[in-house]
């Protein structure tokens, strides 16, 4: 466990744990908007909930016990394990026949954006490094996309709600991934390969660790949906286009 204050322990708690909330109530949202009954809707967001929160406990218990905490050249890299693995488990997710129902709503796209508001508590990097526990080099860029990210997240919801927006909503989801891989590389680069002081060890360590082990990985898979279901989206316009032109 890594000694903190503890307002840093509530702004990770609140993006670890406000993320997936707010996900779960999205996804609710999104089934009633999909004519999926309340009963069902209510049991998905209730499984959505409990899936999520158990793997941040699990995640939580094994940062605390040094399982993401490895010494370089270990066989088995558990915290990128972690990582890569519940992205995969996510994304594999949606195509449970419930799942893809709700997300394959039109208003998709605009309740995903939603979850990203809570990005802003990237500002913790930015506290972190001003403490000397992170390295600017990481802080600075994943702080300030994190904050970007989260200030425009309500504003593409909003305009995507409208019905417009939606070339904005695209450059919103690539930057947004892109800000997350640029932290990955970063936290990755400056932990096993070029060595700095202070290190980004922290983020193999309690709190931080749950940052990049749940939040990351569910904020990336709600970019990649949201981008199919734009795409999806423009493809049945186009289509619908070319129809009203070959009928007139």
């Amino acid at each position: 466990m890594y000694d903190l204050p503890t307002y840093v322990w509530a702004l990770v708690m609140a993006g670890a744990i406000g993320i997936p909330a707010a996900t779960s109530a999205v996804l609710y949202r999104g089934a009633v908007a999909a004519g999926v009954s309340r009963r069902t809707a209510t049991a998905a967001t209730a499984t959505t909930a409990a899936v999520l929160g158990g793997w941040l406990v699990v995640s939580g218990l094994l940062a605390r016990a040094g399982v993401y905490s490895q010494d370089p050249g270990e066989t088995v890299p558990w915290f990128f394990v972690a990582v890569a693995g519940t992205l995969i488990a996510l994304l594999l997710a949606t195509r449970i026949p419930i799942v893809s129902r709700i997300l394959a709503d039109s208003g998709t796209p605009a309740r995903l954006a939603l979850p990203h508001t809570l990005r802003i508590v990237g500002v913790l990097f930015l506290i972190l490094m001003a403490q000397g526990r992170l390295p600017a080099a990481f802080a600075l860029p994943v702080g300030l996309g994190d904050i970007a990210i989260g200030l425009a997240a309500p504003f593409v919801a909003r305009r995507l709600a409208r019905g417009d927006g939606r070339a904005g909503a695209v450059r919103f989801n690539v930057l947004g991934i892109l800000d997350l891989i640029v932290a990955g590389s970063l936290g990755f680069l400056l932990l096993d390969l070029i060595r700095v002081t202070p290190s980004t060890e922290p983020l193999t360590l309690l709190p931080l660790a749950l940052v990049p082990t749940t939040a990351v990985p569910l904020t990336v898979a709600l970019h990649i949906v949201s981008l199919r279901r734009l795409r999806a989206i423009a493809r049945s316009d186009k289509d619908r286009s070319s129809y009203v032109l070959a009928e007139g």
